[in-house]
């Protein structure tokens, strides 16, 4: 059940909505189990198998938060992140790992060719960052309805944002729509899903056109021309931002239709002049998951400028592999790991490079190394990198139009959360929404739907 489908947009939500309405008014203790069902409801429609797995995780993570808290017993925690990461590791991991020792050995094991489920490490991450802040006395204990809604919730629980407990919980004991501004929320949020959808709609899903053929192409060991793979590599820049904060925007817009406000994780990250910079702006919530719960326990800035290198490097080549099983991804976070240690010492020395060259510097590493995310292998990386640089014979005509209007908008427009919270309420702004809605549901049904990128990982 994708967010632009038809049978999300026009049955789901709208039921969902309406029933959460009647159950908060005149049953609001049923509202949190309501949800809760809801989310199943929406995750298994994905696939069904997977539901005793998404349940079952969440079962055992709070049986043993609630076990540490009665007892404290040290080992509790550990062995609970071990288990995620194992059932993590087994679903999205173990082909890759089974893959790489025949490499080495120059055996041909057989795989096990387990089905990746959705979210998997989203909701795996969610538990981890509880347990955690639980073992070091930050967090409290909480009931099974909100621990399994807080893991569960449905606009986030494929793709995110990554949502600490103490970002939600609380709001929890809310009643939203007893509040004074309830209507303004319930509206924003609609504005919110509006433009996140016509964000991946007519920005991102055009530019799929000029990325997949190029890419699917190198991928069969086709020579790629220099307008091709320029076009392929802006193209995909483009794409994902578009896919990926058009999600956010909608899952933000329809949490905050149900009452509840989920954080921001995108503040126009190519407008960033050095990589630390887009790395505060991308995907901010996993930035801080990286930060907090991996390079800060690597010893951070705490231990000399060598480990604190260190420590960024692992931290972003780990962040790399937790975008997918192979060693492109690997690659691709390793090299951030590399990118943001050099700027590191680059500070330390006391360069000072001008606003202007370190937009355009930036914004050229993170469209190269987008190339290693996208391609299938390093000989189709390879390829595009060739094409890039003028070493692949041919002429090749370059499809600029759809990436001009998206660089546009990437990089001068404002944050869909910013704009509209600064859109003061009105009926013109009503009827342009309404407006814009019908005409994305003609396009979606005019137009293949494209699944979201981040649905992968």
């Amino acid at each position: 059940m994708l967010f632009n489908s038809y049978v999300f947009l026009l049955a789901f939500l709208p039921a969902s909505l309406a029933l959460h309405g009647l159950v908060a008014w005149v049953a609001p203790h049923w509202r949190l189990p309501l949800l809760v069902l809801l989310s199943f409801v929406f995750y298994g429609w994905w696939d069904v198998r997977f539901v005793p797995l998404l349940a079952g995780s969440i079962l055992i993570n709070w049986l043993v938060a609630r076990a540490f808290g009665r007892s404290r017993i040290v080992w509790l925690i550990p062995t609970a992140i071990t288990g995620n990461l194992a059932l993590l590791g087994l679903f999205k991991y173990a082909d890759f790992l089974i893959d790489l020792a025949g490499r080495i050995s120059g055996a041909e094991p057989p795989t096990l060719g387990l089905a990746l489920p959705l979210g998997i490490s989203f909701f795996t991450f969610h538990h981890i960052m509880y347990l955690v802040d639980l073992r070091a006395g930050r967090a409290p204990s909480f009931g099974l309805i909100k621990y399994a809604l807080y893991i569960a919730f449905f606009p986030q629980v494929l793709a995110g944002p990554l949502v600490r407990w103490s970002e939600i919980m609380h709001q929890f004991d809310e009643r939203p729509y007893a509040r004074p501004d309830a209507g303004e929320r319930f509206g924003r949020g609609l504005v919110l899903l509006a433009v996140g959808l016509a964000k991946k709609v007519f920005l991102g899903d055009p530019l799929a056109a000029y990325v997949n053929p190029v890419f699917q192409a190198a991928a069969q060991g086709k020579a790629i021309a220099f307008g091709e793979a320029w076009q392929a590599t802006l193209g995909f820049t483009f794409q994902i931002y578009f896919d990926f904060s058009g999600y956010t925007d909608m899952a933000l817009g329809i949490a905050l239709m149900f009452g509840l406000v989920l954080p921001q994780n995108f503040d126009v990250p190519y407008r960033a002049i050095s990589l630390q910079d887009f790395w505060r702006r991308w995907h901010m919530t996993l930035s801080r998951f990286l930060r907090d719960y991996l390079y800060i326990p690597f010893g951070g800035n705490r231990h000399g400028l060598p480990r604190q290198v260190g420590a960024l490097f692992a931290t972003m080549a780990l962040g790399g592999l937790w975008h997918g099983a192979g060693l492109t991804f690997l690659a691709w976070g390793a090299l951030h790991g590399a990118g943001l240690g050099a700027g590191l010492l680059a500070r330390r020395a006391g360069w000072r490079i001008p606003a202007p060259a370190g937009w355009l510097m930036t914004s050229l590493f993170v469209a190269l190394t987008w190339v290693l995310f996208r391609a299938t292998s390093f000989d189709a990386a390879l390829a595009v990198y060739k094409g890039l640089i003028g070493l692949t014979p041919g002429v090749s005509e370059f499809k600029w139009r759809s990436i001009a209007i998206a660089a546009l908008v990437a990089t001068l427009g404002p944050t869909a959360w910013n704009a509209v919270h600064r859109l003061p309420p009105s009926r013109g702004l009503a009827l342009g929404v309404a407006f814009l809605l019908v005409v994305i549901l003609l396009k979606i049904g005019d137009d293949a739907n494209y699944e979201f990128i981040y649905f992968k990982f």
